[in-house]
């Protein structure tokens, strides 16, 4: 049992470094994306540059992309559960 709780904080750790780089990768990419759309619309405001930008990243967290970042914890955990469930009970 000790080794199973050994298996689990690893591979939550491990899962949570892999998710917090892609976070990041993503909203990173995101905002260079929303900083290319604001210079083609030529304006200078840099408030309105801020809002904009602000904005549209409170969008991208709340986004299908954002939420699909949190298979990065799943698909692993459900393989795991199936390999040890078709090994030990078929």
């Amino acid at each position: 049992m000790i080794a199973f709780f050994r298996l689990a904080a690893i591979l939550l750790g491990v899962l949570s470094v892999i998710y917090l780089v892609a976070s990041v990768h993503g909203a990173r990419l995101r905002r260079a994306r929303l900083l290319r759309e604001w210079a083609e619309l030529g304006e200078t405001d840099p408030t309105a540059r801020a809002a904009f930008v602000a904005e549209g990243m409170r969008e991208w967290r709340h986004g299908f992309r954002h939420r699909l970042l949190l298979a990065i914890y799943v698909v692993p955990i459900l393989l795991i559960a199936l390999i040890v469930y078709l090994s030990n009970f078929t």
